[in-house]
């Protein structure tokens, strides 16, 4: 099993497993595929604030792993928000899922003071692999507004 991050010849198919991750249970809601050409471009840009990584076995992509990064106040310092993480049903159990994280472990180990992540109640073997990468629940009820009619885009 091996991790790399994503180049332009795989756009199709991380773009294909961001449609699957969207239609499974793992989240509340589908996004239009337009996000996700948003989020490729600014992949590829060089931009700071994402990155992802790839997990292929056997020669094939199992899963990805979408990462925000952002300073955080409270943590005192980079905070690595897994923002999505995927594996495809078929390598599900193998380790990919765990490959992935501790790829991102040790490539942010020496800049980021927490790592973060969301998971809906329903998804039990996605919360006991992150349980035993040491995640824990936060006491946070989580909050979200798009921006608010009238203000101002720049």
């Amino acid at each position: 099993m091996t991790v790399r991050k994503p180049g332009p010849e795989d756009k199709e198919e991380v773009l294909a497993m961001m449609a699957e991750f969207y239609r499974s249970d793992a989240v509340l809601r589908a996004v239009p595929r337009s996000n996700f050409e948003k989020t490729w471009a600014l992949l590829l840009s060089g931009e700071r604030a994402a990155a992802a990584y790839l997990v292929e076995q056997s020669g094939q992509i199992a899963g990805y792993a979408l990462l925000s990064l952002g300073w955080s106040n409270e943590a005192g310092g980079l905070t690595v928000w897994l923002e999505e993480i995927y594996i495809r049903p078929q390598f599900r159990g193998a380790g990919a899922g765990r490959q992935l994280i501790a790829r991102v472990f040790h490539d942010y180990a020496d800049r980021a003071v927490r790592f973060r992540l969301e998971t809906e109640e329903s998804n039990g073997g996605a919360r006991k692999l992150y349980r035993s990468l040491g995640f824990r629940n936060l006491p946070y009820l989580q909050m979200v507004v798009d921006v608010p009619a009238g203000a101002e885009k720049k």
